[in-house]
């Protein structure tokens, strides 16, 4: 099996490359850099003392459950810079255009002959967030800061031309096994979304989902990345949010909602 992800340069990113390199006979990784240090150096975040802050806490779950940057040689690697994705021609990419299985992971938003390429070939995208619920930037964060701890989780959807819109697959549901922190619980989201795709289509088990058109009506926030501002950050680092508050909260609300063909993580490790 030949897989294709397009991606991003961050631990959980790199977590996925090799996930899928394990099942694969080749796969070709399009990865798309951002800083490892956001919050340090301006980039996709801006630079400030709050930022630091906030994703010193992210960047220490992300290693704690991910591990740090690290060379690889797992798959076939395209790097370049985030926002170059939709500038490269057919010819530069076509080592990677076919594949049986493309994924999408923490890309930049996709247009022109690549999207319309992607999503014929079935494309699989990995939202992180609950969708319809929470769409666009940084949406486990907003699930979190608005106290629905039951909406935190991941969508796993086809690709479509529209921001996390396309016909759903699956949901990946919430835990809080194997966190400490606020920041551990959504960052074992991510890890959640990765084994179950993973494994779905390692067992050829993802092919046979019936997607699902998404019920736009239900959302509560779609966010953009200006949303996040300084006083959001630090009016949530204020909180500190304990593993407990969050487990209570998605012990009240674990009824009020159904999710779609749920996931959720039994391993600890």
């Amino acid at each position: 099996m030949k897989i294709t992800v397009f991606t991003s340069n961050q631990p959980r990113h790199l977590h996925l490359i090799k996930r899928l390199s394990a099942i694969a006979d080749e796969c070709y990784a399009v990865m798309e850099v951002n800083t490892v240090f956001p919050g340090q150096h301006p980039d996709f975040f801006k630079k400030s003392d709050i930022f630091q802050e906030y994703f010193s806490h992210v960047t220490a779950s992300e290693k704690n459950i991910f591990g740090d940057i690290s060379f690889s040689s797992c798959a076939r690697e395209l790097v370049i810079k985030s926002g170059d994705l939709n500038s490269l021609s057919r010819k530069i990419l076509e080592p990677a255009l076919d594949s049986d299985v493309y994924v999408i992971f923490g890309a930049s938003f996709i247009k022109g002959w690549l999207i319309d390429f992607l999503v014929k070939r079935k494309a699989i995208n990995i939202h992180m967030g609950m969708s319809p619920y929470y769409r666009g930037s940084s949406c486990n964060f907003w699930s979190v800061y608005d106290n629905n701890f039951h909406l935190t989780g991941a969508t796993i959807h086809m690709l479509s031309k529209g921001l996390d819109s396309g016909d759903m697959l699956y949901h990946v549901a919430p835990t809080t096994k194997g966190c400490s922190t606020s920041f551990d619980f959504t960052m074992m989201t991510v890890k959640s979304a990765h084994e179950s795709l993973v494994s779905r289509i390692a067992d050829k088990s993802i092919f046979s989902f019936r997607p699902v058109t998404q019920n736009k009506s239900q959302a509560i926030r779609y966010t953009r990345n200006a949303d996040f501002t300084d006083d959001i950050a630090k009016s949530f680092l204020e909180r500190n949010l304990s593993i407990e508050e969050i487990e209570e909260g998605l012990s009240k609300n674990k009824d009020s909602i159904e999710l779609y063909k749920p996931y959720y993580r039994l391993a600890d490790d």
